[in-house]
């Protein structure tokens, strides 16, 4: 029995003493800060995480003060300057203390070091204690650090909520500290703070308004371009009003890094953040006032993708600022091209609502007025979509006409492409409204070369022609003299110049002499020279009284008459007449002529010769 109670003792005794080195052991691994006592252990039980001390009493003393990023409503900008300085020591050595993902640790605390640099720019900035910019930022930065500590004291032991969602948020905390970097510099280097609190520029006559509201407006821009997305959601939405009540005011204070921020919003994370931004973006477009500063910052790549991918309000934005800036050089219609652009315009054309769609064949109007783009806009199938707004009428059927007009201008391959989708028959139709518009006339001019003279009558091609020289405008008159000019001079010859006369296209070519554009006179006495050949039509053009007056006046030597050689082809043809050579006389043809006999124009000294003849002839047989 001693025995037994003897082995007893001593075996209590061991215990002890393996419990006591045990205590020690962990007393000297706990050194420096962290677990290391039992009221450390309770903490953790009751969910508090300890982490090492510092020289600024550590996130332990930061704890025992309250929360350290709490927005103290009485502070003074520098007061909360020196707060925010006050929290970076504890948040940087919380941040190289903390276990685990050692590299993205390493990381945060060299953004963590660049802080108080910036702080310092920051603070130095003459208007850093009058703009509620520097406060906002400062209380994001505090945020900020109180979220490294408080992360990096979780992170002591195993991650507390798993690998993934810790590393999760530590790539969410980086983020935060990158965008409050940004923040600060942008502030103190790009001038935000600056344009958000300096004086307004003078009134102009252009954008006469109220002081105020030139600061309210700076401000909305500078807020553009710092914070998160939410807060530029709200700098948006305050920009649309703005612009909404007084757009003068925007514009007047918009300046290059303003309209950076706002094309950075277009690919913006948040799809509502990209249509407001797309909405801002098109309506500044459409002033006029900043097209060359747009796209000098990068806005037509992602206004492509919003017209490829966006919402439907975002596509629709985008379309119509696409629309506007491609009309403002061919520069720009080519870099839409080069951005992709095409494609999802012509796709637009082809499946968007009607505002888009007459946006969308705006813009393919526009780009296809550059010649070297016009065999991409075919290749991604132009053609057939054009043609088919054709049938829509109103203004997207007009914007295509004039598309079609561009893309046949130069090109037999794109006029037989439009011919064989049957877009002549299409384009017809506009000749017979009451005032048919002057680029479907452009657009058949280009066609009547591609198709028969049996297909021309059976079209009814020649009766429209005569119809837009009635009653069209002026430039569509022209563009239909044009037709006519390559209907007259084609293959067909003798039978195509009667039936041009048949269907009364004479007199009113005649009448067109008359016209006050130089161009439409030239195109109008070139049809006329190439139709008289046909001796009925010759016939028919003697019997105008108004024919050779009018001709005869287009002999005038001036350098800005370029009719001069197509009324001397025409009145070779009418002198075969002794009562035209007569009229000619009369109404002072030799002087002209003698002029252009000098000038060596040719078929001038021809003509002097038979009316001098004639008139000699004439004095003889008074005699």
């Amino acid at each position: 029995m001693i025995a037994i109670l003897i082995a007893a003792l001593l075996v209590l005794c061991v215990v002890s003493v393996v419990a006591v080195g045990a205590g020690r052991k962990r007393r000297r691994r706990g050194g420096g800060g962290g677990i290391g006592d039992a009221s450390a252990g309770l903490s953790k039980d009751r969910g508090h995480y300890p982490c090492c001390c510092c020289s600024g009493g550590g996130v332990q003393e930061m704890s025992q003060r309250g929360n350290p990023a709490a927005d103290h409503g009485d502070e003074t900008a520098e007061e909360l300057l020196q707060r925010v300085r006050g929290m970076v020591p504890a948040a940087l050595a919380a941040a190289r203390s903390a276990g685990g993902f050692p590299g993205r640790w390493k990381a945060i605390a060299a953004k963590l070091e660049a802080l108080p640099a910036c702080l310092s720019d920051l603070s130095s900035h003459p208007c850093f204690a009058k703009n509620a910019l520097c406060r906002e930022l400062l209380q994001s930065v505090a945020a900020t650090l109180a979220e490294a500590a408080d992360l990096a004291a979780r992170c002591r032991g195993p991650p507390p909520d798993g690998k993934l969602r810790t590393q999760s948020a530590i790539d969410a905390l980086a983020g935060k500290l990158d965008l409050n970097l940004r923040d600060c510099a942008l502030l103190v280097k790009t001038g935000v703070l600056s344009d958000a609190s300096g004086p307004s520029p003078p009134p102009s006559a252009e954008a006469a308004s109220s002081p105020a509201a030139h600061a309210d407006v700076r401000e909305l821009l500078a807020r553009l371009q710092i914070g998160q997305t939410e807060a530029k959601n709200r700098a948006v939405d305050g920009l649309l009003e703005a612009l909404q009540r007084d757009e003068k005011s925007v514009l007047a204070v918009l300046g290059r890094a303003n309209v950076s921020a706002m094309v950075q919003l277009l690919t913006a994370s948040s799809p509502v953040v990209r249509e407001k931004a797309a909405t801002v973006v098109c309506q500044v477009a459409e002033s006029g006032s900043c097209d060359a500063l747009l796209v000098s910052e990068g806005v037509l790549p992602p206004l492509v993708r919003l017209a490829e991918s966006g919402s439907l309000v975002g596509r629709e934005k985008a379309t119509a600022t696409l629309q506007r800036l491609s009309a403002s050089s061919h520069d720009v219609a080519r870099a839409i091209v080069g951005h992709g652009g095409a494609g999802p315009l012509i796709e637009i054309c082809h499946t968007g609502d009607s505002v888009s769609q007459c946006a969308a064949a705006a813009a393919l109007r526009n780009i296809s007025a550059v010649p070297e783009v016009r065999q991409a806009l075919a290749d991604e199938g132009v053609v057939r979509v054009m043609v088919n707004l054709l049938d829509r009428g109103g203004g997207v059927g007009e914007h295509a006409a004039e598309c079609l007009q561009n893309l046949t201008s130069s090109n037999d391959a794109l006029r037989r492409a439009v011919v064989s989708e049957g877009g002549l028959r299409s384009l017809l139709v506009y000749l017979d409204s009451p005032l048919p518009p002057e680029p479907a006339v452009g657009a058949v001019r280009n066609l009547v070369g591609a198709v028969s003279p049996d297909s021309l009558a059976s079209l009814g091609v020649l009766t429209r022609l005569a119809h837009v020289l009635r009653v069209g405008p002026a430039g569509a008159q022209r563009a239909a003299a044009e037709a006519i000019c390559r209907i007259s001079t084609s293959s067909s010859g003798e039978m195509i110049r009667r039936a041009v006369g048949e269907h009364g296209c004479l007199p009113l070519l005649v009448r067109l002499l008359e016209a006050k554009s130089g161009a439409a006179r030239e195109v109008a006495a070139q049809a006329l020279a190439s139709l008289v050949v046909c001796a009925a039509n010759a016939r028919e053009v003697r019997k105008d009284d108004k024919a050779v007056p009018a001709l005869v006046q287009l002999l005038d030597p001036s350098p800005a008459n370029t009719a001069k050689k197509y009324a001397i082809a025409c009145l070779l043809t009418l002198a075969a007449a002794k009562r035209c050579k007569k009229l000619m006389i009369a109404h002072g043809a030799i002087g002209y002529l003698k002029k252009l006999s000098d000038m060596d124009v040719a078929g001038a000294r021809k003509l002097l010769e038979r009316l001098e003849r004639g008139r000699l002839r004439s004095l003889f047989s008074r005699n």
